[in-house]
């Protein structure tokens, strides 16, 4: 994510601010990938500090994909969907980055609903999960205390919302190139075909979950194909955001990136790969000094880099059809 400059002053700006210590109110801009003077506001911007521009019905390009609200008559919901709501601009100012449901993209925006478990009457289950174009977010998951118990729960101590919402969203981009021509053959041959039965795929994972290995990123990734792509792209999205993060930090090794470095387009995957890599080992390193877990501890194997790889051409390619 890059450090923006408040229109008034020419003070840093970040990316959730919704004013600047000189007395400006700003927006953000997703096109323009800039904070604004303040002009049309999202209507959330009052009741979850959206600090998007409005475009549709006072809505932000971001609140509008949202179809349904977790039970607001439960208090402790308003804030989880305030930090579930971040997470998912955070996730798309990203993908704008690469052109992906801009104005230039005439293709589908998929469509979220924003569930808790915590409801006026009672408890309720939620599934996260994508279906034909609709997300489901269990925003109980914003909660720290909830998430730490869910990390240790399901082994994942990289779990977290952000993450969330780049692998739901990874399904419905997957479904997007599917409708493009030589998509699907090329991703069976690398990915498998996506065409098997997934709920039997994800019984016998569940019943016997394999390691993760030279050619799936995570061990959830070795459950079906579908699985496989969005672990695939949640981690391609972690790895460009973490070098476009630090290169707007002025962070840098030796080697790279160099000043002014734009991550989003980098088109050799190979070389952001090794910088983004270089880097955490570095950070990784330093939070070790605060006894801090490693910022990025995976294992990119040669199958997993040609994985990402093939995700990184599409993602860039067709999020401007």
């Amino acid at each position: 994510m890059q450090i923006f400059s408040c229109p008034n002053c020419g003070a840093p700006l970040y990316f959730h601010n919704t004013g600047c210590t000189c007395g400006q109110q700003v927006s953000f801009d997703p096109d323009a990938q800039s904070m604004q003077l303040a002009g049309a506001l999202c209507a959330n911007r009052g009741d979850i500090g959206c600090n998007w521009v409005a475009e549709t019905d006072g809505l932000c390009r971001a609140c509008a994909m949202t179809e349904t609200l977790p039970d607001l008559r439960e208090p402790d919901n308003l804030p989880l969907w305030e930090t579930s709501e971040r997470a998912k601009r955070w996730m798309l100012a990203n993908l704008a980055r690469w052109g992906w449901f801009t104005p230039a993209d005439t293709g589908a925006r998929p469509v979220f609903r924003m569930l808790s478990e915590n409801t006026a009457v009672g408890q309720d289950e939620v599934i996260m999960g994508h279906a034909n174009g609709l997300i489901t977010i269990n925003v109980t998951e914003a909660s720290d205390a909830v998430l730490a118990e869910r990390q240790e729960q399901f082994g994942e101590l990289y779990r977290t919302m952000l993450g969330h919402m780049r692998h739901e969203v990874a399904h419905f981009l997957q479904l997007r190139l599917l409708e493009q021509h030589g998509f699907a053959e090329a991703f069976r041959a690398l990915f498998g075909d996506e065409r098997e039965d997934y709920g039997a795929a994800l019984q016998a994972h569940y019943a016997n979950p394999k390691p993760a290995d030279d050619w799936h990123i995570t061990s959830y990734a070795t459950a079906h194909p579908h699985e496989d792509w969005a672990e695939t792209i949640a981690h391609l999205l972690h790895l460009v955001d973490l070098l476009d993060s630090a290169a707007a930090a002025d962070l840098a090794l030796p080697d790279g990136p160099p000043h002014g470095y734009d991550a989003y387009a980098e088109q050799d995957t190979e070389r952001q790969i090794a910088l983004a890599i270089d880097l955490s080992i570095a950070m990784n390193h330093v939070n070790r000094a605060m006894d801090l877990p490693d910022l990025y501890p995976f294992v990119l194997t040669q199958g997993v880099r040609k994985k990402l790889a093939f995700a990184h051409e599409w993602l860039r390619r067709d999020g401007r059809s």
